[in-house]
């Protein structure tokens, strides 16, 4: 099963319940599903990455979470007829690489 997110262009990003679960597996990431589909929709900064030209680092800044206030980064993979979220993660700072957003 997977549920479709919407990103910041309009377009449906897939996320499955395998994804989810591996994002959930790390104590910081609970209770963070709603976090994960406002970045992805509202994200602050969209950088394009460095290894693979078809993924996208979608940036959220979060006061008090779990681990103090951090960026929420949602990778998502996009081809030609589907997008995809790989994980999700709590940062200190962004990936270098290209903004392609704002």
């Amino acid at each position: 099963m997977s549920q479709i997110l919407t990103d910041y262009q309009g377009r449906g990003v897939r996320l499955t319940d395998e994804r989810l679960a591996h994002i959930l597996l790390h104590p910081e990431m609970a209770n963070m599903e709603k976090e994960i589909a406002i970045t992805l929709r509202n994200p602050q900064a969209v950088r394009k990455s460095r290894n693979d030209e078809n993924v996208c680092l979608n940036y959220r800044y979060y006061l008090g979470t779990q681990v103090g206030d951090k960026w929420l980064c949602v990778v998502v993979k996009y081809i030609e007829t589907d997008a995809f979220v790989i994980t999700a993660y709590l940062t200190d700072k962004q990936k270098k690489g290209e903004q392609i957003w704002p």
